[in-house]
């Protein structure tokens, strides 16, 4: 079969066999990330864990907390593809309401659980972790506004992508003190219900100041 050669997908063998290779390394740099710790957890360990030389992990990945945070990334690209997937009827607010629902289903598993713990317990990843809320809101910013499809509307959608991506950070924060057993859906649920109630309680002041 011809190098070239592409599945239904539209993946080739090449594409295929990157794609296995990376999974591959950040799967098994994750599990020991969890089990030893990230500090501890040499790229000289990930890459025997892989069955791959040091080169090809520096090909796909710059450090150890590039792998970590290639999780994150998966998640801006899912919220981004659940507000793209939403109805054109539906209104901004409600499209970005249930896409981060969705995307929250989709993507905290128990191991994201544990590596989100991780993040939050290792002082040099959680410094980086912060950076991740300054592309989530440009990237929700962006789906947003392909979904309006009016430049005019970039200065709400931009807002609106503001407040919601630093309510995730408020939530991912509280969500460390949450209680057994409390499940991440509802939780992202009860963040944005609590933010359009302060967001309706401050525009009622403003009306009221005029």
């Amino acid at each position: 079969m011809a190098e070239s050669k592409r599945t239904q997908t539209g993946e080739g063998r090449r594409e295929r066999k990157r794609r296995q290779t990376r999974e591959r390394i950040e799967q098994a740099a994750v599990s020991l990330f969890l089990r030893r710790g990230f500090e501890a957890t040499t790229i000289e360990d990930i890459t025997e864990a892989a069955d791959v030389s040091k080169r090809s992990f520096f090909d796909y990945f710059p450090s150890k907390e590039e792998v970590v945070f290639a999780w994150q990334d998966s998640f801006a690209d899912r919220l981004t593809a659940e507000v793209a997937a939403r109805p054109a009827s539906e209104s901004s607010v409600a499209a970005v309401e249930a896409a981060i629902a969705a995307t929250v289903i989709a993507s905290v598993d128990e191991r994201g659980l544990a590596l989100a713990e991780l993040i939050h317990d290792t002082p040099a990843l959680k410094a980086r972790d912060q950076l991740k809320y300054a592309r989530l809101e440009q990237k929700l910013a962006e789906a947003l506004l392909l979904r309006k499809g009016s430049a005019p509307e970039r200065s709400r959608m931009r807002v609106l992508a503001a407040v919601v991506i630093g309510a995730l950070r408020v939530g991912s924060e509280l969500w460390q003190q949450r209680p057994p057993g409390a499940s991440p859906q509802n939780f992202a649920h009860e963040i944005l219900a609590e933010l359009w109630n302060i967001l309706a309680e401050f525009g009622d002041e403003a009306k009221a100041r005029l």
